[in-house]
């Protein structure tokens, strides 16, 4: 019975044994393929041979903090900001990593918010990196800047909110005002087409009227007039009345009245004195008056 109780337990041990030796085996190559990426992409600067390798490294140990933070590395180089978040997620959360490592995974990630323009996030990696390292100024430093970038990114998203909001009330003031326009302009067209009784009998009574004036007119018009009778009574009448008849003298053709003789005169006169007068000014203007110059 002891025997068999003390093969089980050799049996175990060379288990556990074999297993630790496997471990310690997996964790030696994954460290040489960390070394591996890190050369290539150090004096090459071939990332995707370097991606493959930390990628091995990781399949080997997933519990290596190193081969993940590195690899985060590579990606955020690479401009590759969200594979890098991710990576760097994955290497602070790991149980074996150190306050150190967690320090340098959370400010790296920040970095990739920032990158990214995600301030909000930005500001939360800085502060999860200050609580692993409270002493780094330069991660203290990010987080100011990262919150004062938040700042100004909220501002300028309530700005363009406001004026989105402004511009559809623009819009619709504009729309309200062009459908009261329109009423009004239907309604003006509605009045317009509606006929007045009482208009409409003004209408027939003022076209009877001008029917009857225009029967009067060609009545009077099948009527011709006697105008040198009308002409001899009328003179006729003034000769009965007393009224005196036109005396004054015809004006001879090509031969000045007295009173256009006496009007050419003076305006002959009026035109000597102007010139008189003018010729008298322009002597008083030729005297210039000398001015003394001030240096």
């Amino acid at each position: 019975m002891r025997r068999y109780l003390i093969i089980i337990l050799c049996f175990q041990f060379g288990i556990t044994f074999s297993q630790e030796e496997k471990l310690e085996e997996a964790i030696k190559e994954a460290k040489r393929f960390v070394a591996t990426a890190n050369n290539v992409l150090k004096n090459d600067g071939n990332f995707p041979k370097a991606e493959g390798e930390y990628r091995k490294a990781i399949s080997k140990n997933s519990e290596d903090a190193t081969a993940k933070y590195n690899l985060a590395n590579a990606y955020y180089n690479s401009e590759k900001y969200d594979e890098a978040t991710t990576r760097y997620t994955e290497a602070s959360k790991l149980e074996t990593a150190t306050k150190t490592e967690k320090h340098k995974a959370f400010h790296n990630q920040g970095n990739t918010h920032m990158e990214q323009k995600k301030y909000k996030e930005a500001v939360e990696s800085y502060k999860n990196a200050l609580r692993n390292n409270p002493k780094d100024e330069e991660t203290r430093y990010n987080l100011a800047l990262a919150k004062k970038m938040l700042e100004q990114q909220q501002q300028e998203q309530n700005d363009e909110n406001q004026d989105n909001e402004d511009q559809n009330k623009d819009q619709d003031q504009n729309q309200d005002q062009k459908e009261g326009e329109d009423k009004e302009e239907k309604k003006g067209d509605d009045g317009e087409n509606k006929s007045d009784p009482k208009d409409k009998g003004e209408d027939e009574g003022n076209k009877g009227e001008d029917e009857n004036k225009d029967g009067d007119e060609k009545k009077d018009e099948g009527e011709p007039k006697d105008d040198k009778k009308d002409k001899g009574d009328e003179e006729k009448d003034k000769a009965d009345q007393g009224e005196p008849k036109d005396q004054q003298p015809k004006q001879v053709q090509g031969q000045l009245s007295p009173q256009q003789v006496k009007s050419l005169l003076e305006a002959m006169n009026n035109e000597e004195k102007k010139v008189q007068d003018k010729m008298n000014a322009k002597k008083t203007q030729g005297a210039k008056v000398r001015t003394d110059k001030d240096w």
